[in-house]
């Protein structure tokens, strides 16, 4: 298979995703968002606040905000992102402008619960294809440069201005609700990016590190790696240590807690510590998950 016939799929892939996600998009802010005068944060949010406070198009509204950011992006990213990018915004600003959604609800909670989510949806799977719906990244991207804030801080800050106008403008009720529906629609962007088969990093430290290994190989199929360390050094026998492997591997969410009791049930003194990592590729890894 040649590199063009390998491109193809991936990029139809990619535009379909990207095209489901504008549709969901679009279902957030006409189906929920815009007819109850809620928010969200972000560029959108900045988008919402200007069509609720001067009534201007919110399809003409979200193109012309992100213009900047797309401009922005091509420097800070590069151009092939500000271009796909671009024509997401667009496509988006056509869906927006043309597709008749139906409002849904009214019911406050139910708007900034499944506003969020939807809106998490849309943004997520725009991200997986490989461009951004929303340009807050990208000002946290450049901000980041030119201060001592890391991009968390600063797209907090940036969010707690739009609420804070928001509230001052439309009311405090609305712009609480608004914070609800940011937080849904972040938490749901994380879940869509992440994928049900979020990478967990996990290290054990075990005087059974031999049988540990050979369980983790042979029962449960991951590839490890294997630092070279030293246990001990107690407050009570500081002087008293020898040395030990330390077990490395990278496992799904749901793996575990089958690894946690494997080990437990071999020595249950072991030190098994994890922690979430966002991506991780090549090895035996995307092989042995797809068999699970």
């Amino acid at each position: 298979m040649t590199k063009a016939e390998h491109s193809l799929p991936e990029i139809i892939k990619d535009v379909v995703t990207v095209i489901i996600g504008i549709l969901f998009c679009g279902f957030a802010l006409k189906g929920f968002l815009v007819p109850n005068s809620f928010f969200d944060g972000g560029v959108t949010g900045i988008s919402l606040l200007i069509h609720e406070l001067y009534h201007v198009n919110i399809a003409l509204v979200i193109v012309v905000v992100n213009i900047p950011f797309i401009i922005m992006g091509m420097f800070q990213v590069n151009k092939s992102f500000a271009l796909k990018t671009f024509a997401c915004v667009i496509a988006l600003g056509i869906c927006l402008h043309y597709v008749e959604y139906p409002v849904i609800t009214s019911d406050k909670l139910l708007v900034s619960i499944f506003g969020g989510v939807f809106m998490g949806l849309g943004v997520g799977l725009s991200i997986r294809g490989g461009c951004a719906l929303d340009g807050i990244e990208i000002l946290a991207l450049y901000t980041l440069k030119r201060s001592s804030f890391t991009i968390s801080e600063i797209i907090l800050g940036i969010n707690i201005i739009i609420f804070l106008i928001a509230a001052f403008k439309l009311g405090l009720p609305t712009a609480l609700y608004s914070i609800l529906t940011y937080y849904t629609a972040s938490r749901t962007i994380s879940f869509v990016i992440d994928g049900l088969e979020e990478y967990t990093a996990v290290n054990i430290i075990s005087g059974q590190s031999e049988i540990i290994k050979e369980k983790l190989v042979m029962e449960l199929g991951r590839g490890i790696t294997v630092y070279k360390g030293e246990r001990g050094f107690l407050k009570e026998s500081f002087d008293v240590h020898q040395p030990v492997d330390i077990i490395f591997t990278v496992i799904t969410r749901f793996e575990v807690r089958r690894l946690k009791n494997l080990v437990h049930s071999i020595d249950p003194k072991a030190f098994v510590f994890t922690n979430s990592i966002k991506e991780a590729a090549g090895g035996v890894l995307k092989k042995r998950v797809r068999e699970h």
